[in-house]
């Protein structure tokens, strides 16, 4: 056979092979190890190099970004020494960054290469070995591949002189918060809790949790709420990777700003800047000087404002630092200050008092207004800043509260970004007064903006106060009462908008305006996307202000739901025995299933059924959207509820395995403790594959492996069509063995 004939029957052969093509160990991102220094003295510090090489199309997930967002971010899990205690965080070098329109969230990676640096003290002299295990997860936006990835690094040896010391009761370089050392026994992997999480996190955490809060703390690692890192120091080693493009550079700072801009317009039409507009412009096209005086003073006045503004961006993150506004971000304490504060806010907006600064402030700065130059006009602006605080305060506010992520950037970005949209109008109506002819004039329509601004307040209120809430578990805001409140404000609005009842500043409303009539209508048909959220329905347009969906105090079913609750479907959902871990994971949809494999396979095997094996993950983005437009089709829906036992097997779970149920595997001779690890052991050893989603069917009675599978599984697959016939396919192959069986 002639040898290009061979190579395209190779090649053919290949393609029609799904076996081949599914059934693979893919490792996107290789890990390296360095030392900053090869010898020490005893108090010194030394960094801990971690390089990775990434492959392309692929992007690692970083250290520095809200762990609790969905994505796992890069983890170590050092053993307890005597030899040395950790300084400080991670840092990560040369991240990228972006909005994640599913995590509804910003999220750091690196691509192609990557640095992480840990910074630690030594101890005690000697040759020191240092010992970690890590985690992380690559993803690839080419099919929505994500892969979980773990890794016992080594670092050294560093040879460390002198005499031995005490570790320091706070490590410094913290930046104000300390990382407890580890408190296990010497040689036995433990959790280094973050600097924003509290002391009781932080001694627990080398006890088992029992709960998936107590889950989560006990694995929470020392990447927790990172600061964006600092420059990297003078000391280079070899085959470090420089810093990339600046995380300021991202799609979530330009996003950030242009979100700022819009508050910056917004801004202009409140009461108490709108009629400002002509008074202030006024000024510069009625003087005694040259119209090029004019003007020029104008842009002075414009560029006044933004200064002023910017100033307050950086007094934020310059009082704060990354580590405050991550604090801000994360801890309960801010976030309860940001609730009443915006609900005091929006109380004011809608009329029952009004906030303003201190009169003598005011008149001090208005009489430097009055004394004219350039000083003067410097003087004008920054009047105009304190006279509008009462409506532009919590504008400001929110752009403030908003951009305390950690990112040193986005308070000054939000700042100039609100000041440029609002110094904007006085600057070009005063180089073009005949412009002013074109504004509406002042009047109750003003108060009406003010008023919606007042219920947008409060909805966000509930953001702050569900953050805390979701963190410490205290179960206040459960998702369906953040839903019934969310509609409850925007009925209020929408009523309000249709003149159906007025507040303590409106005037008579003789007639409806098409503009009103408009803003009525969106807030309606908001207000009806919110109510199917009370039913189960994921609303993923807001998935990063909500709750995350769990159990509901509403037992009304949804009308796909219902149209589905046929007798055969209410038998199918029968369970054999109450599912373990269902105290903290769900199916969607109202499906029932397990979420431990040997439970599925009992029922399957009692119910004569096959199992539809769901490999997922909590950080997932395709599993989630699988979820919401595949699963919830209604023949997808059916077959699963009536001829499949469900079972989601997630491999990035967190929860503790009970001492009798860890192994050590044979894969890697790791110990499983966690049911993550133990589901993720299952993919890895039994279908030789490690991304996700991953979909099996499986006969019970057969081992749970590749070679048993009654169809070639499948990963992500967005045809509903090709997701049915894949299912159709399994159940056909399930029903013929059975057959042959007897079963």
């Amino acid at each position: 056979m002639p040898r290009s004939k061979f190579l395209l029957l190779l090649l053919v052969v290949l393609l029609l092979t799904p076996w081949g093509a599914t059934a693979q160990v893919l490792t996107p991102t290789k890990l390296s190890t360095a030392v900053s220094k090869p010898a020490a003295k005893v108090g010194e510090e030394v960094e801990l190099i971690v390089n990775a090489r990434i492959d392309e199309n692929w992007h690692l997930y970083a250290t520095n970004f809200d762990p609790d967002l969905g994505p796992t971010v890069f983890t170590f899990t050092f053993a307890k020494s005597p030899a040395y205690e950790l300084v400080g965080k991670p840092q990560s070098i040369g991240t990228k960054k972006k909005f994640d329109d599913v995590f509804k969230g910003d999220v750091t990676y690196f691509e192609r290469t990557g640095q992480i640096k840990q910074r630690i003290r030594v101890l005690q002299p000697g040759a020191l070995i240092i010992k970690t295990e890590t985690e992380f997860q690559t993803c690839t936006d080419i099919d929505g591949r994500c892969i979980p990835g773990e890794q016992s690094l080594s670092f050294g040896p560093i040879e460390v002189t002198g005499t031995a010391v005490a570790p320091a009761a706070t490590p410094s370089g913290s930046s104000g918060a300390s990382v407890a050392p580890p408190t296990t026994v010497p040689g036995a992997p433990t959790v280094t809790s973050s600097a924003v999480a509290s002391t009781d996190t932080a001694a627990s955490a080398s006890t088992p949790a029992t709960t998936p809060a107590a889950a989560a703390a006990a694995t929470t690692a020392i990447t927790t709420a990172a600061a964006v890192p600092s420059a990297p120091p003078a000391a280079v080693v070899a085959g470090s990777s420089a810093a990339s493009t600046a995380d300021a550079t991202g799609g979530g700072l330009w996003s950030f700003a242009l979100a700022a801009f819009v508050s910056g317009l917004l801004a202009l039409v409140t009461p108490c800047v709108f009629p400002l507009i002509p008074m202030t412009v006024s000024f510069f096209t009625s003087g005694s000087g040259s119209r090029q005086q004019g003007i020029l003073k104008a842009v002075v006045y414009g560029l006044s404002i933004i200064f002023v503004y910017v100033v307050v961006g950086l007094l934020v993150t310059v009082l704060l630092g990354a580590d405050g506004l991550n604090l801000i971000s994360t801890h309960w304490l801010p976030n309860l200050i940001f609730f009443v504060v915006f609900v005091v806010f929006g109380l004011s907006f809608l009329g029952l008092f009004e906030i303003t600064l201190p009169h003598g402030m005011v008149n001090k700065i208005d009489a430097q207004a009055d004394k004219g130059g350039w000083g003067g006009v410097f003087f004008m602006a920054l009047t105009l800043v304190v006279v509008s605080f009462s409506c532009t305060g919590p504008i400001v506010a929110t752009i403030l509260s908003l951009a305390a992520q950690g990112e040193r950037l986005q308070p000054v970005i939000g700042m100039l970004g609100f000041s440029l949209a609002f110094a904007l109008p006085f600057t070009l109506f005063a180089i073009f007064p005949a412009w002013l002819k074109g504004l509406p004039r002042s009047g109750g329509w003003l108060n009406t903006v003010k008023v919606v601004l007042g219920f947008v307040e409060l909805m966000l209120a509930l953001k702050f106060l569900s953050m805390a809430d979701l963190a410490y578990h205290w179960n206040l805001l459960p998702r369906d009462i953040y839903l019934v409140l969310w509609i409850a404000l925007s009925g209020l609005l929408g009523f309000y908008l249709l003149g159906r009842f007025k507040l303590s500043h409106d005037s008579d409303l003789t007639h409806l305006s098409v503009g009103r009539l408009l803003m009525a209508v969106l807030t309606f048909s908001f207000m009806t996307y919110l109510v199917p959220g009370l039913f189960g329905a994921p609303l993923p347009l807001l998935a990063g202000y909500l709750p995350p969906q769990s159990r509901h105090d509403f037992t009304l079913a949804s009308s796909e739901s219902a149209a589905l609750a046929t007798p055969a479907a209410t038998t199918a959902n029968t369970l054999c025995e109450a599912p373990r871990y269902a105290e903290f994971l769900e199916l969607p949809h109202g499906l029932s299933g397990y979420f431990d494999l040997e439970q599925a396979r009992r029922c399957a095997r009692a119910q004569n059924k096959p199992i539809f094996i769901d490999f997922t993950g909590h950080a997932c983005v395709n599993c989630r959207k699988m979820e919401a437009t595949v699963w919830k089709d209604p023949q997808v829906l059916k077959r699963l509820r009536e001829d499949f036992v469900v079972v989601a097997l997630y491999v990035d779970d967190k929860a503790d395995l009970p001492q009798n149920e860890r192994y050590v595997s044979g894969h890697d001779g790791k110990e499983k403790a966690t049911l993550g690890k133990k589901n993720a052991d299952i993919q890895l050893t039994g279908f030789n594959v490690n991304a996700q989603p991953y979909y099996v069917l499986l006969d019970p009675n057969a081992a749970p492996d590749l070679a048993h599978a009654l169809t070639p599984p499948i990963a992500y697959e967005p045809d509903v069509a090709a997701f049915v016939q894949f299912l159709d396919a399994g159940l056909a192959q399930f029903r013929q063995r059975a057959a042959v069986a007897g079963r």
